[in-house]
């Protein structure tokens, strides 16, 4: 703990608290701009739809991150398509998405440990509904080898409904097994309980 008297100089407290707080925060500011950096850049389109992300929420306390975004919309030249495939691409393209995201989120916040992921896409009445959820651990690499998009998806910790090929919403009961208890991990995490 440090005391300071009336009569002590400033000097020695400053270089205290720079030599120990001031690179973690700004590794970590540095983090978070190269995150956003990079999700701006390298995801601004994606292969299967050319519409932006939307970063709803980060949140970075302690090694977790918790992430939500809109999902991509359905790409216009998509249109003539059968409906269903454009929901297809679009579905896939979320998939890609949350796999892409998770690797960058762990490049860029090297102290992050635990990332919780949260995908929510727009219905026709323009009401957000979540598609996807997960919770995923830095040193899970069990899913290289797997081919499948959604099967490494699911092994890398993420949790969705797939029929035919399509994102459906995650109802209720979906959502209560699926969905991480933030503020208990965090509290966890900071030694509350």
């Amino acid at each position: 703990m440090l005391s300071l008297s009336a009569n002590s100089s400033f000097e020695a407290y400053r270089e205290q608290w720079r030599s120990k707080r001031w690179p973690r925060l700004t590794e970590q500011l540095f983090g978070v701009s190269h995150f956003l950096f990079r999700l701006r850049t390298q995801l601004r389109f994606g292969e299967l739809t050319r519409a932006p992300l939307k970063l709803l929420r980060l949140q970075i306390a302690s090694d977790i991150v918790e992430c939500d975004w809109l999902a991509r919309s359905p790409d216009p030249w998509d249109a003539d398509l059968p409906a269903r495939l454009g929901r297809r691409h679009s579905s896939l393209q979320t998939l890609r998405d949350a796999i892409d995201v998770r690797a960058l989120l762990f490049h860029a916040i090297p102290d992050a440990d635990t990332v919780y992921l949260r995908i929510y896409r727009e219905n026709a009445a323009q009401m957000r509904e979540m598609v996807v959820t997960g919770c995923t651990q830095r040193n899970d690499n069990s899913a290289r080898a797997v081919h499948s998009l959604a099967m490494r998806a699911k092994v890398l910790g993420f949790r969705f409904r797939l029929e035919d090929g399509i994102l459906c919403k995650m109802t209720g009961d979906d959502r209560s097994s699926y969905a991480p208890n933030f503020e208990r991990s965090l509290s966890e995490a900071n030694g509350l309980r």
